[in-house]
């Protein structure tokens, strides 16, 4: 199982203390491929996408439009 952090890295100047799960882009339980888009998130005002780091199922621990603080697990791929 693989857990899906938000990194601390995407706060490039950390003023903003959190950001927003804007949508996930794929399913809940639904099968992902390593290197697929399956988030967007907001921070800082920029939107990122999130990208799976390995295939497998996805579990999903937040809802969209959440809101996220760096090293946050917002679900895993198992």
């Amino acid at each position: 199982m693989v857990q899906l952090v938000v990194a601390p890295d995407f706060w490039v100047n950390r003023i903003y203390p959190e950001g927003l799960l804007e949508q996930w882009l794929v399913a809940d339980d639904a099968h992902v491929c390593a290197g697929q888009a399956i988030a967007q998130l907001r921070i800082e005002g920029e939107v990122i996408e999130l990208k799976a780091p390995v295939g497998g199922n996805l579990k999903i621990a937040f809802h969209k439009n959440s809101p996220i603080e760096p090293g946050a697990v917002i679900g895993h791929i198992a």
